[in-house]
């Protein structure tokens, strides 16, 4: 058994072999992260614009989330683009394809672009209802023989864009696991947000790099990107993510704004599984007085794998001074990250070597006191329904738990 085991795992990491980060070790002059001189320094290193004029507004959970995207489908004009990397079934399911079928009838140009293996739960009588309607409709990468090499790169973002000039973006998906307020085990917990301004062309842009991709159509015109004037004060340096080389642009925002963190870090993952090196930039946060704090899933979990995989990174965590807190009343699927009062990253990353070299990602650096400020509230109201974790019970687990835990996190890679 041992040796079918070993070799499964050589044969693994030879097909798929891990990629590192390797982020930068030092700046050409310190910056703090509030320090405007950080976004010019970041759009800069990114080749990203740098887009002020926006703004923001944080949806939580799917009481709030689903109401506000579906009366956007329902009041569009001209254009309605989705993209999922989660489209299954039930209520909400159901919810989204009446109201683009009916954004369809009444003549708006309706696109549906759904990852083909984390929609592959979806009803196939909802695709054909959209279809039917007038609906655009793709899979991203679906399983074909000549295409095995990128079956991998996934495109795991979330984004919806009305009439050019409305997005959202985030954690959801379109599925009855994000309804509801996290009441139960259920109900996931979930950030979502409202964009308008100039950055909701880089949203547009995110699924229109996809739908090319899956479609062979480029989108292009005043329907899909009409002039956007600003409309508040937020500021944006928008990532669209794609499989690359030796880091990734998320890991690069995370490596500045945590190398220019004075006072706090606050991370809200579902998933933490990084590489050493992004591991490192906590730990060495940390260890210089920042004040930092990771929120991740407690025993509501939906990959046992990658909890188990991220309890290995505690002690080393810990003794930095990390605080770890594990969330208790259902599923935490949060994504968010700030740093000190100015900084907010959102979008549909996942603190994970998946997210940042594999998958296909939408992220938003958000230059913008008022958001963060909301975020940490929310921040906080989560806390206070979790668990804190300590060196002691990480002394207290068991030998097969650490064992275990360790052979989970040989497959950093893929989680």
């Amino acid at each position: 058994m041992f040796g079918v085991l070993a070799l499964a795992w050589t044969l693994y990491s030879w097909w798929v072999p891990e990629a590192i980060e390797i982020p930068p070790d030092r700046l050409s002059v310190e910056l703090a992260a509030e320090s405007p001189d950080t976004a010019v320094a970041l759009a800069a290193n990114l080749d990203a614009p740098l887009l002020p004029g926006n703004r923001v507004e944080l949806l939580v959970n799917g009481s709030e989330i689903f109401p506000a995207m579906l009366a956007s489908i329902r009041e569009a004009k001209t254009s309605v683009n989705i993209l999922s990397y989660v489209y299954w079934t039930g209520d909400v399911a159901v919810a989204f394809a009446d109201e683009l079928s009916a954004a369809a009838r009444r003549g708006v140009e309706v696109r549906v672009l759904v990852d083909a293996f984390g929609g592959r739960k979806m009803d196939p009588a909802l695709v054909e209802q959209m279809q039917q309607a007038g609906c655009r409709f793709a899979w991203f990468h679906p399983l074909r023989w000549y295409t095995l090499n990128r079956f991998n790169n996934r495109s795991h973002r979330k984004v919806l864009v009305v009439d050019g000039r409305i997005g959202f973006t985030g954690g959801v998906g379109i599925a009855e696991e994000w309804s509801g307020d996290a009441q139960d085990p259920q109900h996931w917990r979930d950030d979502h947000f409202r964009i308008e301004g100039p950055a909701v062309r880089y949203l547009q842009g995110s699924f229109a790099e996809n739908w090319r991709q899956a479609s062979g159509e480029v989108l292009a015109g005043d329907r899909m990107f009409p002039p956007l004037p600003a409309v508040d004060a937020a500021g944006i340096v928008p990532l669209n993510a794609a499989p690359a080389g030796p880091v990734s642009d998320i890991a690069f925002v995370y490596w500045l704004l945590f190398h220019g963190a004075r006072e706090e870090i606050r991370i809200a993952t579902p998933y933490f599984v990084p590489d050493p090196a992004l591991e490192l930039g906590i730990e060495r946060a940390a260890r210089r007085g920042v004040k930092v704090t990771l929120l991740v899933p407690g025993p509501h979990q939906d990959s046992a794998l990658v909890g188990y995989a991220s309890q290995t990174y505690y002690r080393r965590l810990l003794e930095a001074g990390v605080r770890i807190f594990e969330y208790q009343p259902t599923m935490m699927h949060a994504k968010t990250v700030t740093v000190d009062d100015t900084w907010a990253v959102i979008g549909s990353s996942n603190f994970d070597s998946r997210s940042f070299t594999l998958n296909y990602e939408i992220a938003m650096a958000v230059y913008d006191r008022p958001l963060v400020d909301e975020l940490r509230a929310s921040f906080d109201e989560d806390l206070r329904a979790s668990r804190e974790i300590t060196l002691a019970d990480v002394e207290q687990r068991s030998l097969f738990a650490r064992v275990r835990n360790h052979m989970a996190l040989l497959l950093r890679a893929q989680l």
